[in-house]
């Protein structure tokens, strides 16, 4: 059976807990990185809380990139889905374990719309 998309869901912990209360470097670093991994983005939203963390949301063509920060526990929860052949959430993933200098990072996959319809629609 095939998937319609792959879900990556990140556990960033041990991450650098200035960069997680940075909304623009936060922003420049979803911006950038679903970029180099070849994603369409069509829209987003960042909010910066107080006294500190950060949510930010990348919608792009093929489905979704988002980030939740706590600073003060040095960790960043990211998703990363997506349906489309032209993109790289694995590729995503990394960037980001780099971008945000996660010492223990972990990474879940799921298969996402697994459906057994599916086999018999692509063939």
């Amino acid at each position: 059976m095939n998937a319609l998309g792959i879900h990556l869901i990140l556990d960033l912990k041990e991450c650098n807990r200035e960069l997680l209360n940075d909304l623009p470097y936060i922003r420049a670093t979803m911006i950038e990185v679903a970029k180099a991994a070849g994603a369409t983005i069509i829209g987003e939203s960042f909010h910066q809380f107080k006294p500190m963390g950060v949510t930010g949301v990348l919608a792009i063509a093929e489905s979704h990139l988002s980030i939740h920060t706590w600073p003060e526990y040095g960790y960043a929860a990211a998703d990363v889905f997506t349906c489309g052949e032209s993109f790289a959430p694995r590729k995503v993933a990394q960037l980001l374990i780099e971008r945000f200098q996660a010492k223990d990072p972990s990474i879940i996959e799921l298969q996402r719309g697994v459906l057994p319809t599916l086999a018999t629609v692509t063939s």
